[in-house]
Parts: C-alpha cells; structure tokens; sequence
C-alpha cells in the first residue's frame, strides 16, 4: 500500500514557547514508544514517514493521531520537532535526503536517539538552520504492546547538541518522567562504551561467571541462584560506597596464593578465560592501589601473577 504524499508547509516557531507538534521518521520499536509516550505527556504526533508504510501507520494509529507521509522531506516540512529514529546506520543518509529536499529550515529542531552517534551527524540538517541533538534513553526498548508501562519512567536519558536543541532536549526527557544529563557532543562515543560495558559486558562477565561455577557440577540455573545474591550485594556496595570502596577478595586483600590457584586451574581445566581473568585482574589491581589498606608489600607478585600467561 502507498502512502500519500503531502504538500509541505512551513511552520514558525515561537521563540517564547517550545514546540509540541511532532514528526517521527522511522516508525520502529522506539519511534513507535516515543510518539505514544510523548502524545500521552501533551505533545501532538503531527507527522509519521518510515521505510514501509505499513510501519508508519502502526505508528500513527497507536500514538493516536497523525498522518503518514510517503517522503520523509514532507513530513518533517510540517513541523517544527523532527525526531529520527532509524537504524543507526540510516541517520546520516535520511538526514541529507530530507535536507536535499528542503525538509529542514531555521524553524526546526532535529533530534536522532542512537547511543553512539552525537549529534555531528546531523550536519545537513544544522547547515540548513535547524537546531540538532541527540537523545539516548538508556533502556532496550521491547516492541510496544498497548497498555503497557512507559520504557521512559525513570530512566536516564543523555542529551547534547546546539544549545536551544539540547534545552528542548531536557525537556521533553522531563516530559517522558526521564531524568536528563547533558554530556559534551565530543563524549558520545565514550559514553556509549560506557554503557556497553556495564551493560553488555556485564552480561559476558556474568556468563564467564557461571560458565566456571557450572563446572563444579551444578546446573546453570542452580548456578545463578547461587551467584545472584553476590551480585545483586556488590552493585548495592558499589551504589553506596563507591567503585573502590566496593572492592572485596584476593587482589585487594594481596592474598597471592589464592590469586595463583585460580590460575593454575583455570589455566588447566578452562584455558579458554585464562586471559580474561589476568586482564580483569590487572584492572582490578589498579582499583586496589588506590586503597589505604591494600597491602603493598603482595604488588609486584600479584602482578607478576596476572601478566605471566605461559
């Protein structure tokens, strides 16, 4: 099915007042959550364009209202607060297609949600006179089912780009009951790690976890009931005391002949997480140097330990 195209009118923004008529190109899971969450909170989903326009329906009939636009150039045209919500990978290009064909001016504010990408790549669209920026909620986004709780309560969401882009960012977090933290435009790759590795590194890390306890004979779900309550306990301590403070076991206590042991197994039974183990070692070390009560005398042992991998 063909969507219709629209003729594109210009709209003009009151400085005085931040706008609430919307367009969202790229109707999947977080288009689809922001336009609904966002209607729900007094903004108007205005316009919707996406890849199919199938897609760009579900996102208008859910959020409520709005029209579908086959040329994503149209629907940013009529209005004033654009939203891309594509793949990372189709920001850039969607954001130079729509700027070639005249859908930016000084009265918009363009916004992408990747985690990755700073607001940099909105280039076409800044050069065309909008205000550019970015939002990253930091939650994974399951496809939306109505009636279910907003993704956006009370999560954390970054925000950055040009100046009244990045106030109108704060916002509209504000509006989806999100708490907003500003980060310069040049940390966004670095902030993304960030959260790459205390999400999804974590989830490795926890795996490698259990993989190893697995291999006393306990079943993997076993295993994690028996992990969980550590786990849950050091991100309590890590919350209330501080990465270093946090800190428990064998390297902060300079117990070298614990240190050696796990390594003479592990390199002998799962040689696989050898390496792994010596690096996060290493790192580890570095945390407990920074404690009064590391013991100073076990460094250099523990750290030839952890570097010898023969």
């Amino acid at each position: 099915m063909r969507c219709g195209r629209a003729v594109s009118h210009r709209m003009h923004m009151n400085t005085n007042k931040a706008p609430k008529k919307f367009c969202v190109i790229g109707c999947g899971r977080v288009g689809i959550h922001l336009a609904v969450h966002l209607a729900g909170q007094g903004y108007r989903p205005a316009a919707f364009s996406s890849r199919t326009c199938t897609s760009a329906q579900n996102a208008a009939f859910h959020a409520g209202r709005g029209k579908v636009f086959e040329n994503a150039a149209d629907a940013a045209g009529s209005c004033e607060l654009i939203f891309i919500t594509t793949p990372d990978i189709c920001i850039a290009p969607v954001c130079d297609l729509i700027a070639a064909d005249g859908g930016f001016n000084e009265n918009s504010v363009v916004f992408h949600l990747s985690g990755a990408l700073s607001s940099d790549i909105l280039a076409s669209a800044r050069k065309a006179g909008a205000e550019t920026g970015s939002l990253h909620p930091l939650q994974a986004f399951a496809p939306y089912e109505p009636g279910q709780a907003s993704p956006f309560t009370g999560i954390n969401m970054s925000v950055e780009g040009t100046s009244g882009a990045a106030s109108l960012g704060k916002k509209i977090a504000a509006a989806l009951q999100a708490r907003a933290f500003t980060i310069p435009t040049d940390a966004k790759i670095l902030y993304h790690a960030a959260a790459v590795v205390a999400s999804n590194y974590l989830v490795t890390l926890e795996h490698i976890a259990l993989t190893l306890l697995a291999q006393t004979g306990l079943e993997q779900a076993r295993a994690y009931e028996i992990l969980a309550p550590l786990i849950q306990g050091t991100l309590g301590n890590i919350a209330s005391k501080g990465s270093v403070d946090a800190l428990t076991g064998p390297v902060v206590r300079g117990d070298v002949a614990v240190i050696a042991r796990h390594l003479a197994d592990i390199d002998k039974k799962m040689p696989q997480f050898s390496g792994v183990y010596r690096l996060l070692g290493q790192h580890t070390l570095d945390i407990a140097r920074m404690r009064k009560d590391f013991p100073t005398e076990a460094d250099q042992e523990i750290s030839d330990l952890l570097k010898n991998n023969s």
